[in-house]
């Protein structure tokens, strides 16, 4: 058994790059967070929205900012949604720039906002995105006005320099968003230092916060600049004022956040981001590290994600070539849980795994990489 407090699961579990798995307690936190007040107080919603401030506070605490620059969303393609929506871009910079490795549900909002003016161009796949010049090389480019970074690749595993992007974008004028699904919660990360003027994430993945429960979080110089259209009462900078002929945008990122929220989802989060925060980020990292660098060790000539630590985030992509079938044969044998990509399969150690586990798979892959 894992020697954190995570919930187990039969077999061997590395897919925590899809859906992590959930922290022990955290059905009864939920119940004691949204199910308690509900039957025992006549109006929940004081108690709830506590709860919601502290999935904000959660975050600030885990990943940097300050609780009031989050705003609850439902997932990440309906905050970039909100967000393109947001800006005017200007019609001599309407570019905005994103990777063709993208997660294909940024780019199908990224199609969708040229109806708004902005020009998608996509960073062709295959580029290697860890490296400062690529990306220097299509931000010099004139008409860029945004450019969308992912900071890890869900497809590649590659790790984006993101905070040297978003300095050489902001130095040129050009709007940074930074998109932290694969990277939060697995790797150590101060958000406000990269001077990004938008990053939006979600907890569904290596935290084990369970999906729904997604955010923006905004530079705060960048919030008065922005006018969602997708609003409703609680952008409003009172929504208990209840006059329907007076709207003002709330003066933080809650102007993004619309109408009646859903709560059960950031109470379920916010127990994740506490139970993160009191294992330790560093901590997660360092156990990461060591099992993948058993697999990688295990089949050098089959890894496909970088090995770099700088250049990789938490997932393992092995291409056994010819192999392929009886690798699967055999990880399916062993009860490994993984899923498959054009690269390859994706392997990712987490909070759950013990060496002893890592240590089956990796022989098992030894073996058959020296046939």
């Amino acid at each position: 058994m894992s020697q954190f407090p995570v919930e187990p699961v039969e077999g061997i579990y590395l897919q925590s790059h899809s859906v992590g798995r959930p922290w022990l307690g955290a059905q009864q936190a939920v119940a004691d967070r949204f199910f308690q007040p509900w039957s025992e107080q006549g109006e929940p919603w004081g108690q709830w929205l506590e709860g919601i401030g502290r999935f904000q506070t959660g975050l600030a605490k885990l990943i940097g900012g300050k609780p009031e620059q989050f705003c609850p969303q439902v997932n990440l393609s309906s905050a970039l949604t909100k967000l393109l929506g947001a800006i005017e871009p200007d019609p001599k910079r309407a570019v905005l720039l994103m990777c063709e490795e993208d997660f294909p549900s940024m780019v199908f909002v990224a199609q969708q906002a040229q109806a708004w003016g902005w020009q998608l161009r996509l960073i062709p796949k295959g580029s290697d995105v860890t490296e400062l010049p690529m990306w220097q090389s299509q931000l010099t480019r004139e008409d860029v006005g945004l450019v969308f970074v992912t900071q890890v690749q869900s497809n590649t595993g590659q790790q984006a320099p993101v905070e040297s992007i978003c300095s050489f974008a902001r130095d040129r004028g050009i709007r940074s968003v930074v998109d932290i699904a694969q990277s939060m919660g697995i790797l150590p990360m101060q958000i406000e230092s990269w001077q990004a003027d938008a990053v939006i994430g979600s907890c569904v993945k290596w935290l084990g916060g369970g999906p729904g429960a997604g955010f923006i979080w905004l530079c705060p110089e960048f919030i008065p600049q922005l006018a969602p259209k997708d609003v409703g009462w609680f952008s409003h900078a009172n929504p208990f004022e209840f006059d329907p002929h007076h709207f003002e945008y709330h003066d933080e990122a809650a102007r993004f956040w619309g109408g009646t929220p859903s709560v059960m989802p950031y109470l379920l989060a916010a127990y994740a981001l506490e139970q993160a925060a009191e294992v330790g980020i560093e901590r997660i990292r360092a156990h990461n590290l060591a099992l993948v660098d058993m697999l990688v060790v295990s089949c050098p000539q089959w890894i496909r994600s970088p090995t770099e630590v700088h250049r990789r985030g938490g997932t393992v992509i092995i291409d056994p070539g010819a192999r392929l079938a009886d690798v699967e044969e055999r990880l399916v044998k062993l009860k490994v849980h993984y899923d498959r990509r054009e690269l390859g399969l994706r392997l990712s150690p987490h909070l759950c795994n013990t060496p002893e586990q890592l240590q089956q798979v990796a022989e098992l892959l030894s073996a058959l990489a020296a046939k």
